[in-house]
């Protein structure tokens, strides 16, 4: 609310006022204070009000976007979740956040005048979240659920796609009650940002799909497959029995999040554009201009499912560069479309041969 819009609230509630003041109860008479206190209580409240959002909004801004500030909220969120420094983890991190600041800023160079601050922390369920000034924290749970790169750098695209939004920054000022500034000086504030960060709390609907299709977009510039944003949704599927109470994570679902099939569906549709209409991925099968591709086999801990959007990722990025009128070919068990990987063929699936047959027919 504009301070204009509550002055002029005030007025008529002031004009309100001045016209009783005297209530007649059963019995008894209120008597109600004279027009003029009751007005300069209002008002007072008001700018009080006013006073405190505008300092909660200052709040914000410094950890948002000076660098001192967000330093500051990068050092108490290590403080507060604790740091993994194993190495290979980290260099796996490392690289992956090289390959999408590249990617992202190829569409979003803003990127390059706030680099991310990122680390790993020890939590173990299943997690990760971007906060204020392009802070993000991974939670070491998320290993032990995910195991590919691309599907990993999904959940980072889609960290990364809230940051680039500024959609923990809306979020915080959706959902910091003033209150906290009276804690403030002890560090309240950097607190409630901190632990808001980690529920989500004031990410919307909205936000998470804005956020889920910056993620698509982010990893079709990346060397990632763009199919792994379906694979990861219908890996939780396949975990959570898509009951989103099964997972604590980025992807809670609830009144304010997609849930969890309906997230996996939209990416269908994505790769289904993405790749010109002639690829489709539904129910574990793969089409290709309307005709029946493979229906891959479940492998190790994925699911066919899972490796359907794999293979329809592959599909839409060979479409997508124009390699659909190469002649499709086998190294040894991979599939090949010109230059492009498209599957590798696992106990259960059809032969290579076969499936290089059939592409051929029907690419």
């Amino acid at each position: 609310m504009f301070l204009s819009d509550i002055k002029n609230k005030v007025g008529r509630t002031v004009g309100i006022l001045a016209t009783a003041t005297m209530i007649a109860l059963p019995g008894s008479y209120a008597v109600v204070p004279s027009p003029r206190t009751e007005a300069f209580d209002v008002w007072g409240a008001v700018i009080g009000g006013a006073i405190s959002y505008a300092q909660l909004d200052s709040e914000i801004n410094t950890y948002n976007k000076s660098e001192k500030g967000r330093q500051a909220l990068f050092e108490h969120l290590k403080q507060r979740y604790g740091v993994n420094s194993d190495p290979e983890l980290n260099a796996y991190i490392d690289r992956i956040m090289r390959n999408l600041t590249n990617a992202i800023a190829t569409v979003d160079p803003s990127i390059n005048e706030m680099p991310y601050n990122y680390f790993i922390n020890n939590e173990q369920s299943f997690n990760a979240f971007c906060t204020l000034g392009h802070n993000l924290t991974i939670n070491t749970g998320l290993f032990g659920v995910l195991n590919r790169e691309d599907e990993i750098a999904v959940v980072l695209a889609h960290e990364m796609g809230h940051g680039q939004k500024n959609h923990p920054a809306n979020g915080a000022r959706n959902s910091l009650g003033v209150s906290i500034l009276a804690s403030s000086a002890g560090g309240g504030i950097l607190a409630a940002i901190a632990a808001n960060a980690l529920t989500n709390q004031g990410i919307t609907k909205p936000m998470e799909r804005e956020a889920d299709s910056l993620a698509f977009e982010y990893l079709t510039h990346s060397p990632y497959n763009p199919g792994a944003c379906g694979a990861v949704w219908q890996r939780v599927i396949d975990k959570s029995g898509n009951n989103p109470d099964n997972f604590l994570t980025f992807l809670a679902g609830g009144s304010d999040h997609p849930s969890h099939a309906s997230r996996r569906d939209s990416y269908a549709k994505k790769i289904y554009k993405y790749s010109g209409e002639r690829v489709e991925v539904k129910d574990g099968n793969v089409k290709i201009n309307g005709q029946h591709f493979m229906t891959p086999a479940p492998y190790g801990d994925m699911s066919g499912a899972e490796r359907s959007f794999l293979v329809a990722g592959n599909l839409a990025r060979a479409f997508q560069n124009g390699q659909n009128g190469e002649n499709a070919w086998a190294s040894g068990n991979t599939i090949m479309l010109g230059n492009q990987e498209i599957a590798t063929v696992v106990d259960g699936d059809e032969a290579a041969e076969v499936l290089v047959g059939r592409l051929n027919g029907i690419k």
